[in-house]
């Protein structure tokens, strides 16, 4: 199954929608461990659900998110522990007036009486995490929180239970410690080792997702902790992909706006002092002076600017092209350096774009008279999340049959057409809308289509026959007299 982002488009035009709720009676949790690993932009939370069937002949396994959890998830996918193979997960109907959002996973087999089952569920979260507090100094560190849930809901009876919160160092400033909950543990309810926060184990949890359960026992936690990378976000992308068989090339051109998520500075901005942390390599941790991009192999004609013009700063190490079937083993490395450091709430806005050898990305099926395009949806920056994309993919000029698969749900598509230079008819544009996208959203659309021979033949035509009418007009032209007044000839 293709890993399911929720935000791509409304609710119940993804999957089919079951009426049907879990039955509390149908499994057992025998364990539950949630662990989540902060960051800046994105936070990974890995769910592992240790199940044991109470009927026979189960197929389906029911997960449950909180309100704000489900809101800030933009990736998931489900997988048996140790397996690779992505099992299918459906939505069930939302209930607004429930504090939580409900989906089936499909299990790879069916469960029979005690049989038991290692489900892990893999999540992302975005701008689920802000700087508090909100505004510091250039020369002083930056700090983030995380809010979450207490308790994992399930409409299953769990034995066990607990969550790790993981920091990427030991300064943790402060966390919550849960009240009225000593039904649950008769040991500490919240500790701290290191960089991990752990919450539990908690015991005998009933069914969690009812109203009663959720007002009484769940409650907020919060983690306070230093980190020690800067928050990047992508405010806006606009790639820009245009294919062309004349002259064998795939052009693709992005239009970034880059944003540094982490706190604003406070008061002013000293070139002197950034210069002097740069000299000794001790560059705030909110600052982002520098990133490095992982672009396709064989690229050439690459180009970098700003709103001011060329970036020179910059350096690129092109990787040779590979075969279509060794694609992503290669890496061309762009050290990118903006024009000024990125400091809190400050954006930086540039223009990247590069050319690639067509026949690394295209191939043609004589059986069906089609070309294949692989259009990869972005570039990827770790640690970072793109708010807003636009992803335009214009074809050759008199292409038809125009057909797209694409790895998740777009939120919106069109389909249009595209006018340029030396064009007559233009050529076919497809639109792809995306929001909230991560590195693990870093996968390709195959468009395919056909041309015809004519339409190949259209425009050296079309060339031709102006180039001939101009010749023509020229001609015409020069013979003519225009004088008023002709001269008599003696």
């Amino acid at each position: 199954m293709t890993p399911k982002r929720w935000r791509s488009v409304p609710f119940l035009l993804l999957l089919s929608v079951s009426p049907v709720f879990a039955s509390s009676q149908s499994f057992e949790n025998t364990a539950i461990v949630r662990t989540v690993e902060l960051g800046g932009s994105l936070v990974h939370v890995t769910t592992t659900y240790a199940i044991r069937a109470l009927e026979d002949g189960l197929k389906t396994y029911t997960i449950a998110f909180g309100r704000e959890e489900k809101e800030k998830t933009s990736w998931l996918e489900a997988k048996v522990k140790g397996q690779q193979e992505r099992l299918e997960v459906k939505e069930l109907a939302f209930d607004g007036s429930k504090g939580h959002q409900l989906l089936e996973v499909v299990l790879p087999r069916t469960l029979s009486l005690n049989k038991t089952l290692n489900l892990v569920l893999e999540s992302i979260q975005t701008h689920a995490t802000y700087p508090y507090p909100a505004s510091v100094g250039q020369n002083e560190e930056q700090a983030l929180k995380y809010h979450t849930g207490l308790f994992v809901l399930s409409p299953y009876a769990t034995s066990v239970q607990r969550t790790k919160i993981k920091s990427r160092t030991p300064r943790v400033i402060s966390y919550t410690t849960p009240q009225d909950i000593e039904h649950f543990t008769k040991e500490s309810a919240v500790t701290k080792t290191g960089a991990t926060v752990v919450y539990g184990p908690y015991d005998n949890i009933p069914p969690s997702t009812s109203s009663s359960f959720i007002q009484k026992y769940q409650q907020p936690v919060v983690v306070h902790y230093f980190h020690d990378q800067p928050v990047i976000e992508l405010l806006d992308l606009k790639r820009s992909v245009e294919i062309s068989h004349w002259g064998a090339n795939l052009n693709t051109e992005d239009k970034m706006t880059l944003h540094n998520a982490g706190p604003q500075l406070k008061g002013h901005f000293s070139r002197l002092d950034h210069q002097t942390q740069a000299y000794y390599k001790r560059v705030a941790t909110h600052v982002l002076p520098a990133m490095t991009l992982h672009l396709p192999s064989g690229i050439r004609n690459a180009y970098y600017y700003d709103l001011i013009g060329n970036v020179s700063t910059s350096r690129l190490r092109v990787a040779p092209s590979v075969p279509k079937d060794r694609q992503g083993t290669q890496f061309s490395v762009l050290d990118l350096r903006p024009r000024y450091p990125l400091l809190g709430g400050w954006n930086y806005t540039f223009t990247l774009g590069w050319d690639t050898p067509l026949q690394d990305s295209a191939s043609f099926d004589k059986s069906s008279g089609r070309y294949i395009v692989e259009v990869p949806i972005m570039t990827p920056i770790l640690g970072a999340v793109i708010n807003q994309e636009e992803l335009t993919v214009i074809l050759p000029e008199g292409a038809t049959d125009v057909q797209f698969v694409a790895p998740f749900p777009a939120a919106d598509t069109l389909i249009g057409t595209h006018t340029t230079y030396l064009d007559t008819t233009g050529r076919p544009k497809l639109t792809f809308y995306y929001k909230d996208l991560t590195v693990k959203q870093a996968e390709s659309i195959f468009v395919s289509y056909k041309v015809s021979w004519a339409a190949h033949l259209k425009k050296p035509v079309a060339v031709g026959t102006t180039f001939f009418s101009l010749f023509a007009l020229g001609m015409i032209t020069r013979r003519m007299n225009l004088t008023l007044h002709q001269k008599k000839v003696s």
